[in-house]
C-alpha cells in the first residue's frame, strides 16, 4: 500500500480496471476480479511514465498533480498493433485495386508506391499514429518495405517521436523484382548490400533496448515472393548479431503455396524453417494457411503470429485460426495490416473481429471479449518482445492505457460485463488515451498540435501518389 504522503504524476479514479486480460466463460470477470486482474469501482495511479499502484476505492490513493475522473468507464492497457503498413494510408480505397486479389492489388499499387519519399512518409506515418491513437492503440509496429527512396524510416521516426507515441520500426525489404521472378517492380527493390548497411545503420541510430524506451528497430524482409534466398540468411544472422526482432508475411495466401513449391521446391513454413528463421525472435503476419504439424514445430520453435481479421476478409482471403495456434502456446497478437487492404487503422475494430472471426469458424464458446482483448494486449507485446513492459498494467509496467468511451446508446442495457459490453456493443474509442503517461487523446480530442498542418499536407501526397493532380 503506497504511503499516504506519496505524490505521484497521475491519478485516475473511479474506474472499471483491467489489470490483465484473461478469462473466458460465463464467470470469467468474478474469476478476474477475485484473482485481482479487474477491480471494480477502482483506482490506477502512474508516476514517472510507470504504473505506480491501483486499487478498489476502499484504500486509499495516493496524491496526484493531476487526478482525472473516468465517471465509471472502462481502463485497459493500451492496445498493441503489430502489422501494419502505414504508408499505405496514401493510397486508401483505391478504385482501381478495390476488387483485386492479394496478388493483383499488390501489382495495381505497387507502382503507385515507387513516388514514396521522406515528405510522404513522414505525413502517412504521422496520420498513422493519430488514427491509431484514437482506437485505444498505444504501441505499434510498421513493416515499412517499400523503399524506393533512402531515410524514410527515419521519417516514420520523426513523426512518432514527435507525437511520443512508442514504435517499432520493422526495416522491411525487397530484392526480387518482376525480372527476377518476383512480383514487386524494379522502382521498389533494393540491393542486399544496400538493404544489411541500411539495418545495421538504422539499428545503430534508433534502437533502443533499455527498459521505457520508445523507438525500437526490427528486421523485415517482405516475403518469399519478393526476396532472396540469401536476404533472408542475412538478415537472420544480423538480427541475432544485433539481439533485434524479425518479421515477415508467412503463409497469406495459397497463391503463396504455388509460388514457394515452383520456385524453391519446399512449401512456405519449409523455407521458412530451412533460412533459420523458426526462432522465438521471429513474429509473422498473417499465418493463415500452415498445416496442423507445421503449426506445432512453430510453437515449439517459439514463434508468434499476428491475425489482421479485416484484411483477411476484404482480400477475401482465409483467416488464421488464432485459438487452435493459441491452444498450442503461441502467442497471437492482433495487427491493422496497411491501411489499403484493411482500409483503417483502427485496433479496436480488429479485437473485435478476431473475436467474431473466433466465434465464426468454431462456434460461440470460441472466443470472450477478454480473450480478444489479451490477444490485442498481452499477444501483440510478447510478438514484439516487450511482454515485461506493455499489455498489461501492473506496477512497474510502461504507463500506457484507455481510458474507453463507447458510443452513444451502445452501452444502454449493457450491465453485467464491461468488458463484454465494450467489445460486443461499440463502437469504442479513446476518451483518454496515454503513452509513457502523457496524455495524447484528452477527453476525447487528440492533442496532437502539427495535425492541422498534416492533414491537407497528406491530402496533396495523397492526390498525387494516386495521380489525381
Amino acid at each position: 500500500m503506497p504511503p499516504a504522503q506519496t505524490r505521484v504524476d497521475t491519478l485516475i479514479t473511479n474506474a472499471y480496471i483491467v489489470l490483465e486480460a484473461s478469462g473466458a466463460g460465463t464467470d470469467a470477470q468474478q474469476q478476474a476480479l477475485a484473482a485481482g486482474r479487474e477491480i471494480d469501482d477502482g483506482w490506477i495511479a502512474l508516476d514517472a511514465g510507470r504504473v505506480h499502484s491501483a486499487g478498489p476505492s476502499t484504500l486509499p490513493a495516493p496524491a496526484a498533480a493531476r487526478v482525472i475522473d473516468a465517471g465509471g468507464r472502462l481502463v485497459t492497457p493500451g492496445l498493441v498493433n503489430t502489422h501494419h503498413h502505414m504508408y499505405q494510408n496514401l493510397t486508401r480505397a483505391f478504385a482501381p485495386a478495390i476488387n483485386g486479389t492479394l496478388f493483383a492489388w499488390l501489382s495495381t499499387l505497387y507502382p503507385r508506391w515507387a513516388a514514396l519519399d521522406e515528405e510522404s512518409t513522414y505525413l502517412s506515418t504521422y496520420v498513422a499514429c493519430a488514427e491509431l491513437l484514437l482506437s485505444g492503440c498505444t504501441t505499434s509496429s510498421d513493416h515499412m518495405y517499400v523503399h524506393p527512396r533512402p531515410n524514410l524510416i527515419d521519417a516514420q521516426i520523426k513523426a512518432t517521436t514527435e507525437i511520443g507515441f512508442r514504435f517499432m520500426a520493422n526495416r522491411g525489404s525487397m530484392t526480387r523484382s518482376v525480372k527476377d521472378g518476383g512480383l514487386p517492380p524494379e522502382s521498389v527493390v533494393q540491393d542486399e548490400e544496400t538493404i544489411l548497411s541500411d539495418s545495421e545503420r538504422l539499428i545503430s541510430s534508433f534502437h533502443d533496448p533499455a527498459p521505457g524506451a520508445m523507438t525500437r528497430v526490427a528486421l523485415a524482409p517482405c516475403s518469399m515472393f519478393s526476396v532472396s534466398e540469401s536476404i533472408m540468411r542475412a538478415t537472420a544472422e544480423l538480427a541475432e548479431k544485433h539481439d533485434v526482432r524479425l518479421h515477415t508475411h508467412l503463409a497469406e495466401d495459397k497463391d503463396e503455396d504455388t509460388y514457394a513449391l515452383e520456385v524453391y521446391g519446399r512449401r512456405p513454413v519449409e523455407y521458412f524453417e530451412d533460412v533459420g528463421w523458426a526462432t522465438p525472435r521471429s513474429w509473422v503476419a498473417h499465418y493463415v494457411y500452415g498445416s496442423a504439424e507445421e503449426n506445432q514445430r512453430l510453437a515449439a520453435a517459439g514463434v508468434s503470429a499476428t491475425q489482421c481479421p479485416s484484411s483477411n476478409m476484404i482480400l477475401a482471403g482465409d483467416t488464421a485460426d488464432a485459438q487452435a495456434l493459441r491452444s498450442l502456446g503461441m502467442p497471437v497478437g492482433i495487427g491493422c495490416d496497411g491501411s489499403a487492404s484493411s482500409d483503417s487503422a483502427n485496433l479496436w475494430m480488429e479485437t473485435r473481429g478476431a473475436m467474431l472471426l473466433a466465434r465464426y469458424r468454431n462456434g460461440p464458446a470460441a472466443m470472450s471479449a477478454r480473450e480478444a482483448l489479451s490477444m490485442a494486449t498481452a499477444g501483440s507485446a510478447a510478438n514484439l518482445g516487450w511482454s515485461e513492459e506493455i499489455g498489461h498494467l501492473h506496477p512497474g509496467a510502461c504507463a500506457d492505457l484507455v481510458i474507453w468511451e463507447s458510443a452513444p446508446l451502445s452501452q444502454a442495457g449493457a450491465l453485467t460485463d464491461p468488458v463484454e459490453g465494450w467489445l460486443r456493443s461499440g463502437p469504442a474509442r479513446g476518451w483518454y488515451v496515454l503513452v509513457a503517461g502523457t496524455p495524447l487523446i484528452e477527453s476525447g480530442e487528440l492533442t496532437l498540435r502539427e495535425l492541422a498542418d498534416v492533414l491537407p499536407r497528406h491530402a496533396a501526397a495523397a492526390a498525387a501518389m494516386q495521380g489525381l493532380n
